[in-house]
């Protein structure tokens, strides 16, 4: 299961200071390139040596589920793309330890941290640049003082270190951006100009980098998301209206289910995931029992069991829309009134689940049990659209 390839864990947006916690220093301009030796998606294990034949060296540390990071792959990729012949090598590498983010971080992106979903990424992404992985030691990570993703570093012929920062201003906007810092830099050194110190170093704003120690805390705040109490609501006829209509802002994952189908109860711990996952974005699980009437305990036991609480990030905004919960029992015979509110095109199979975009218009619809990856897929997209109207 896809929360099988993530890490599950959920951390404080406060944490405490760990009493292991590191100094990290990003490395002084002229420093060495530091050696390492690390495993790329393609299976190669590279070393500092295997890029010995460039002029220029750009090693730029990233992650997969950092938004800045994200928005800026294909500009790196291109560059590396371009560059290569002008005897350029670029490397990217993701120190990230998975265990160390929280659900709630990873509620930008369709994938994590970890060396699996890397290889999907440069796969997906069509990387010509070498992609390593640092998460389980950091000590490359911690050798060059990455700070963020993305940060990058750009070491000359000597390997030198002559640039350390962002790698271009674009942040969050997958687009082109209006100042290119790495490649001003590189094409400075090509034209023999001297690198105004003032220009050597600029402050790479991205997520920061998820070391180890940060994960100490992790039990205790999952522990925290667990005891938060699940609630079940009769639903009407009615209130399933004024859900399919949607009239927030935020994107809907609604699904109906039942304790007595197969299928329902195998895919509960990804929705539970995901309910937890994109907590702190514009989102929400809305679950829908078809169980029979008579059987109120056995839904409730089973949602307690699957920890399905509303988050408390969405407490206040439910609470203004005068609901209490976001799992419902459907105790009536009225099942094709039901679908014909929800889904029209809903044939009757249960699981059957819908993302809903404010507006209520439906950008997915899938019966039978989910695929994870394909519904954060379609969640990603949906509060992108709902937030910017932008895809990154």
């Amino acid at each position: 299961m896809f929360n099988k390839l993530i890490s599950i864990v959920f951390l404080s947006a406060t944490l405490c200071v760990a009493a292991d916690e590191e100094v990290v220093t990003p490395l002084s301009i002229g420093a060495k390139a530091p050696a390492f030796s690390l495993e790329g998606t393609d299976g190669k294990t590279y070393t500092l040596d295997s890029f010995k034949e460039a002029e220029i060296l750009v090693v730029i540390f990233t992650s997969n589920h950092c938004p800045d990071a994200r928005a800026s792959r294909q500009r790196i990729n291109t560059f590396a793309k371009d560059y290569k012949t002008k005897g350029v090598e670029v490397v990217a590498i993701s120190g990230n330890d998975s265990s160390a983010l929280s659900p709630w971080e990873l509620g930008f992106s369709v994938y994590g941290d970890t060396f699996d979903e890397m290889k999907i990424v440069a796969k997906e992404e069509g990387y010509v640049h070498p992609f390593l992985y640092d998460g389980d030691t950091q000590v490359v990570s911690k050798a060059y003082g990455a700070l963020a993703t993305p940060h990058c570093f750009v070491f000359n012929g000597e390997r030198n270190l002559i640039y350390h920062g962002r790698f271009d201003n674009g942040r969050r906007n997958p687009g082109p951006a209006s100042e290119n810092n790495v490649i001003d830099i590189v094409n400075g050194v090509f034209a023999g100009q001297v690198i105004d110190e003032s220009k050597a170093v600029t402050r790479p704003f991205g997520c920061s980098t998820k070391w180890s120690w940060k994960g100490n805390n992790v039990k205790a705040v999952q522990d925290k998301w667990d005891a938060l109490p699940v609630t079940v609501a009769p639903l009407t006829l009615e209130e399933a209206k004024n859900l399919a209509e949607n009239k927030t802002k935020k994107v809907r994952v609604i699904n109906f289910w039942s304790t007595t189908c197969g299928p329902c109860v195998a895919e509960f711990p990804d929705l539970s995931y995901i309910n937890q996952r994109f907590s702190k974005r514009p989102f929400e699980v809305i679950t829908v029992s078809l169980d029979d009437p008579s059987d109120t305990d056995s839904v409730q036991t089973f949602l307690e069991a699957e920890t399905m609480p509303v988050s408390p990030h969405k407490a206040k905004e439910m609470k203004a829309e005068g609901r209490t919960t976001n799992n419902y029992h459907f105790k009536s015979d009225e099942l094709d009134k039901l679908a014909d509110i929800f889904d029209a095109k809903w044939q009757g199979p249960i699981p059957h689940t819908i993302v809903v975009a404010p507006g209520g218009e439906i950008s997915y619809r899938h019966s039978g049990q989910l695929d994870p990856v394909e519904l954060t897929r379609a969640i990603v997209l949906a509060i992108e659209k709902a937030t910017s109207g932008t895809k990154h």
